[in-house]
Parts: C-alpha cells; structure tokens; sequence
C-alpha cells in the first residue's frame, strides 16, 4: 500500500491550528484507507493532542526526529522507547536535519537502527545537494547515503524501513525533480536495498519522492513503477491541498 506521509517540520505554531490541520484531512484520508496509508508529523510538542484525535481513525502518527539511546544524559533529545505505543513512524535523515543540525550519515544509521528496534516504522531520507546534481554526482551520493543509513539494518526489518528520495535542491523551492530522474534514482536505491539486506527484503522496503510535492504534481511521481508514495512538506499545511494528494494517489494505486 502506498504511503503519504505529511511532514509539518515547525509547524503550525499554536496547537488549535494543528487539530485543525488534522480534522480538515481525516475524512478524505479514512475515506482512501484501503488504498493508501497516511502519517502525520508534527512538532513534537504536538503529538499527544494530535494522537488523541486520530484514535479510531487509520491516520498513523509520526515523529520528525528521534534520538539512537532509549534514555540517558541526552539533553533535549527524544528517544524510540518514548514514542513507541503512541507513534507508529518516525522520519530519520531529513535534509533539513543534516544542513542545520550536522546530522551524518553515522547518525542516521544509528538512530534508524533504533527507531526500528522498536518496532517503529523508519522513513530515512536521501538526497544530493543541488551541486552534486549539477555535476552529474546525485548516484554517486544518494549510493552512499543509502548504503551508510542501512549499515545496521537487516532484511527482518524491512517490512519497516521506508526510504524516501528527496532532492536537497527541490525541497521547498518549487523545483521538483523530472520524474525520470526519481524513477532512475529510486530504481538504483532499491538495487543499492537488495546488495544491503537482500533482494527479497527489497521488495518489502517501500520507496518514497519528497521535494516540492503538490497536488498539481503528485501523479507524475506516483504514477512510476517504483514510487511507494510520497513524503509531502510545505504543501500538508493546506488540508485541502494535502487531501487531494490522498485522492490523488488513492485513484492511481486503485488502477494499478
């Protein structure tokens, strides 16, 4: 089943908003639950209200972050064992996470490992900079990405373990990848999935596009062969917006 999942990075700033956010999206995305499965990630300050509103809904819950320790002298980080039963998904990686913050491949590993020995879902993000682009490197760094981010992953996680491909150049700048390049760069991370933890796992890890998604564009990403869904930012902060994109890929997965 394919997943769209709604990044809110630091958004909304006042939780009415947020439930707001959440009960102008719960019908549409109850309504596809057959034939799509939706997250969502708000701020953490957030998450009890919002898990509280989706109870009895479908809608999965997500974290943007998590920590690789379950407890300890971690200030200001939060941990896999603090989120589990009331999460389902946790997002790892984010672009935004390793520009601002210095997260490294090293780390991605480690806290995917842990949000997945949890028994928590894991969306890791991968992507080049918009120089890598330019110089024709985006395999070569997407590659190492994936390959640093599943080091301690195995093939019993895989069921999990979501990768989501996201262009660091088309990430809020209304640029989006041409879907030739996602389809020829989600092509390799599942070829690089299969060398990590086996082919028949593979085929289990689901493969998101993430960068300037929008309805306008959604069915070109989810109309290719191996796109899972999408991971959706700027544009989950318009419920409207966001439930067309659930129509959206509801009506192509529903043809395949």
């Amino acid at each position: 089943m394919p997943l769209v999942a709604a990044n809110w990075k630091m958004n909304p700033t006042n939780i009415d908003d947020a439930l707001d956010l959440v009960r102008g999206v719960m019908s549409v995305a109850r309504g596809h639950a057959d034939r799509v499965e939706v997250a969502i990630f708000p701020p953490f300050p957030w998450l009890l209200a919002v898990s509280d509103l989706l109870v009895e809904t479908g809608v999965k819950l997500g974290a943007q972050d998590a920590f690789w320790e379950n407890s300890g002298a971690f200030t200001g980080e939060v941990s896999p064992a603090m989120l589990k039963g009331w999460c389902q998904w946790v997002i790892i990686g984010h672009s935004e996470r390793r520009l601002y913050v210095g997260e490294t491949d090293e780390m991605v590993a480690k806290k995917t490992a842990a949000v997945l020995s949890r028994e928590l879902g894991a969306i890791m993000c991968v992507g080049e900079l918009l120089d890598h682009y330019d110089e024709g490197r985006s395999d070569e760094i997407v590659t190492g990405q994936v390959r640093a981010g599943l080091a301690e992953c195995s093939a019993d996680d895989s069921a999990r373990l979501v990768i989501a491909y996201e262009p660091v150049w088309a990430i809020g700048s209304g640029r989006n990848a041409d879907p030739e390049h996602a389809y020829k760069t989600m092509r390799l991370i599942r070829r690089i999935v299969g060398e990590m933890i086996g082919a028949g796992a593979a085929r289990k890890v689901r493969i998101l596009y993430g960068g300037s998604v929008k309805a306008a564009n959604v069915q070109q990403y989810v109309e290719l062969p191996l796109c899972d869904g999408v991971l959706v930012g700027g544009a989950s902060l318009d419920a409207e917006e966001f439930a067309q994109i659930v129509r959206v890929t509801a009506e192509v997965y529903g043809h395949r």
